[in-house]
């Protein structure tokens, strides 16, 4: 349930800002911004890279298991299996959200989209802190923190990969012109534009992006900052459950932590950024496996001697 609202959130967020930048955009600049888009969202491509098409197809398209439709219906299903583990507070706001997107089509939301995709993003923020204030910390509440936060370090990896690959090969980076537009855009992304002028001035560049949005202890969106709520919850899950000794997830989540934790962004872009990125994902991956066997799917020998 987690990870698709954290999926439907970032979804929202990407289509937002993509068809708020194609206004201004020459058809060509549209294209390859829809193009990073899908990639960002590691969707294929359609066969057009028109607007009206591809937001058809990652909002509406129940063919499409990654579309808004798609996970709010998921989200909702999977809350109907534990709805009495969670407050009303949350089913009701789940609902709602549900409702709103099955009501709309593409035709209503096309001329205004932020007037659609904006209270998606907010109803998302509203059931976290709905959770947060109505739920108690028990497991339940540290498995939710865990489907965000993995879906958030794997998704900010995916679209770092993507994005710093196309701007760090840029022949002259500029402050000015597309460059900068796109490190706006990418900043965006990730609701970190303010925090990052708060931090480095409005110097965008995209090394700097590139250890603002991975390594960054304190910025929420930050990949390292995610990380580390995935072992902190992995901790206390193993607290609560009783576990006698540290289990694959806690051993995962800790190299993905320590190698973020000393990682530098010069030493990281100079040996190969994609590679890193590439390993994040596969690492948050690896993560997500072991929690469903060490919790889920586990057998009752492997119960036995835990």
């Amino acid at each position: 349930m987690s990870r698709y609202l954290e999926r439907v959130e970032h979804t929202a967020r990407l289509l937002d800002l993509t068809l708020n930048q194609a206004l201004d955009q020459s058809p060509d600049v549209a294209r390859q911004r829809w193009q990073l888009t899908l990639a960002s969202l590691r969707s294929p491509e359609p066969e057009t890279l028109e607007a009206y098409p591809v937001t058809q197809f990652l909002t509406f398209d129940t063919q499409n298991k990654d579309s808004l439709v798609s996970c709010i219906t998921a989200a909702r299903e999977n809350a109907r299996q534990i709805r009495e583990q969670i407050s009303s507070e949350m089913w009701e706001q789940l609902n709602h959200l549900y409702l709103s997107v099955r009501s709309a089509d593409i035709h209503s939301i096309y001329a205004q989209p932020h007037g659609f995709y904006g209270p998606i993003k907010s109803g998302s923020h509203l059931f976290q802190g709905i959770t947060d204030s109505t739920l108690m910390r028990n497991e339940g509440w540290h498995f939710i923190q865990l489907g965000r936060c993995i879906e958030r370090a794997s998704a900010t990896a995916t679209l770092l990969d993507v994005h710093l690959r196309w701007l760090l090969n840029q022949p002259e980076q500029t402050s000015r012109g597309q460059d900068y537009i796109s490190c706006v855009a990418l900043l965006k992304s990730c609701t970190s534009f303010e925090a990052y002028c708060q931090t480095y001035t409005a110097d965008l560049r995209p090394e700097r992006i590139a250890e603002f949005l991975l390594l960054n202890p304190e910025l929420p969106r930050s990949v390292r900052f995610a990380v580390d709520s995935v072992q902190s919850s992995l901790e206390s899950l193993a607290k609560l459950s009783g576990a006698r000794k540290i289990g694959r997830s806690q051993r995962l989540a800790g190299k993905l932590r320590a190698t973020l934790d000393y990682a530098q962004v010069d030493e990281i872009i100079a040996d190969d950024i994609h590679s890193f990125l590439q390993n994040v994902q596969r690492q948050c991956s690896l993560i997500h496996t072991a929690i469903l066997q060490q919790y889920i799917a586990y057998s009752v020998d492997a119960a036995m001697v835990a």
